[in-house]
């Protein structure tokens, strides 16, 4: 069992930058894959970035591929979103996900865990 909690999320202007982090519990987080997933109103929630339990390798959608970046801390069991240039469509409720199965996932029904989510907001 998981436990994430997000945080880091906020109201930013268009091209300003915000780093999400995401806190697991338990003691075997660096087996886990791990996603981060985003939601707006109306919308289907969609994969922004994947990274593999080891951090070696990492998935981004093409929609913020060159502006984002996933990074994860597995001493400190936590994995970040670093969000640069941020854009008003990029708007929406961002979750971390865990999963028990291996390579990179960007489906939210390959992953096992969530978090709560956390509110990112960019005024044009």
């Amino acid at each position: 069992q998981v436990q994430l909690v997000e945080s880091g999320g906020g109201l930013v202007q268009t091209g300003g930058s915000l780093r999400l982090s995401c806190a697991a519990s338990g003691r075997t987080f660096s087996s886990y894959a791990m996603g981060w997933f985003r939601q707006s109103p109306g919308k289907e929630r969609e994969c922004v970035g994947s990274i593999s339990s080891s951090g070696s390798t990492t998935w981004y959608a093409d929609s913020v591929k060159g502006r984002f970046t996933i990074s994860r801390g597995n001493a400190k069991n936590t994995v970040y979103l670093q969000m640069n240039s941020l854009k008003p469509e990029d708007t929406a409720v961002y979750y971390c996900a865990a999963s028990e199965r291996r390579g990179l996932l960007i489906t939210t029904r390959n992953y096992d865990y969530w978090g709560q989510g956390t509110q990112v907001t960019v005024s044009s």
